[in-house]
């Protein structure tokens, strides 16, 4: 890594980093720039979910696993609903991509990238870029592919310093959906989406970037899903007579986008009806509950972060992807705190004492990452027949 502005040369890629240093290499994707919050992901696979999940909304991925790329691209992997600029804004590799070998492509990723609209790096030394993460935090930067060589520098250091961040932001009214819709589509299974169970439940997904796993985790248990906007109020929420509310996650400052979904959780709460909180969702969640969330240093991006259920006492390995925290020292006496992380003992999960209202800040529904806490879903779905049982009652 440098920290000087290098002459023109050979490299096709940049990174320009807000302190000025610059690291160069190949560009691949699409030719142009972006500017982000650049962080890291320690998953070995999946990096199409990855790059196409709402949550990473305003950040530039870097990989660690060297070799990306290998199985190509395909029409099934895409985890985000709204398209490529409510997704992340670039990726970084230390290798450049080879051509891909697996008989769900349809594409590699270099061409991927360009017809999404994606600019990539590869051929730096990502290890070392983590390792800064790692000790300094997630740095505004500039990602830039230029096919002739040429870079402006000056203007790219100069745009990595204006970027005004992601803390403060609600990015979630980007990435949420434009209007109500009705997902019925199972989980990917081998050879294609599995065979749906008959509807039981009614499952309302309020979508703050919501990611495809979630709905397919829910019918896959038996639930008819509706997709509501972030903005919808909870009186058309109520309207369309629930068994329970999942708050989805997403991109962006919790504090920014509880603004207006606080009031309507709260609403929900009031009503007892069972709300259950993921990622963005579990953050926004907490905050109702007297729960204050602070921006983390390098987050927690990849599948492979170990978390203990305390309720059972069960050690999960799952997929993460936040920037943000819940503060475990603001937790009030009606909160239960329900899981923790392994790395750091930061907080993963609440629940609010009496209510069937949970949360949990990893990814249940994997996508990329293990199946250790699909567990979730049946958990939310068991309190939804006790509420609905309840109120026939």
């Amino acid at each position: 890594m440098s920290t000087t502005t290098p002459p023109q040369s050979k490299h096709t890629g940049a990174l320009v980093l807000a302190d000025g240093t610059v690291l160069l290499g190949t560009g691949i994707g699409k030719a142009g720039h972006a500017v982000g919050e650049v962080c890291f992901n320690t998953a070995m696979t999946g990096y199409q979910e990855v790059l196409t999940d709402p949550s990473y909304m305003g950040q530039i991925v870097t990989f660690t696993f060297p070799h990306i790329g290998n199985v190509g691209t395909n029409d099934q992997d895409l985890e985000g609903f709204q398209g490529p600029d409510c997704a992340a804004y670039g990726a970084i590799f230390r290798d450049v991509p080879t051509p891909p070998s697996n008989w769900r492509q349809t594409s590699t990723l270099d061409q991927w990238l360009a017809k999404r609209g994606l600019v990539a790096l590869a051929g730096v030394d990502t290890r070392a870029l983590t390792a800064r993460i790692r000790d300094q935090g997630m740095p505004h930067g500039v990602i830039a592919h230029a096919p002739d060589g040429q870079f402006e520098f000056e203007a790219l250091l100069e745009a990595a310093h204006a970027w005004t961040g992601i803390k403060g932001q609600d990015l979630a009214i980007a990435a949420t959906a434009t209007e109500t819709y009705h997902p019925a589509e199972g989980r990917w299974q081998s050879h294609g989406y599995e065979t749906l169970p008959e509807a039981r439940h009614h499952v309302v997904v309020i979508d703050y970037g919501a990611k495809r796993n979630i709905p397919r985790a829910l019918t896959a248990l038996g639930a008819k899903v509706t997709v509501v906007p972030a903005k919808t109020s909870a009186e058309a929420i109520m309207a369309l007579r629930p068994d329970g509310v999942v708050l989805s996650n997403g991109p962006g400052d919790p504090a920014a986008t509880g603004t207006y979904a606080g009031p309507v959780i709260e609403q929900f709460i009031g009503e007892n009806l069972p709300v259950f909180g993921i990622c963005l969702g579990h953050q926004m969640l907490a905050q109702v509950l007297g729960c204050k969330t602070v921006k983390m240093l390098q987050g927690h991006h990849g599948a492979n972060h170990p978390v203990k259920d305390l309720k059972t006492g069960q050690v999960e390995i799952v997929s993460m992807n936040h920037g943000f925290a819940v503060d475990q020292a603001t937790l009030p006496d009606s909160v239960e705190e329900t899981h923790v992380s392994l790395f750091d003992g930061s907080n993963c999960g609440i629940a609010l004492k009496g209510r069937p209202v949970f949360s949990v800040q990893h990814h249940p529904e994997g996508a990329p990452g293990p199946h250790d806490s699909l567990y979730m879903f049946q958990r939310f779905l068991d309190a939804c027949v006790e509420h609905k049982t309840a109120v026939m009652a």
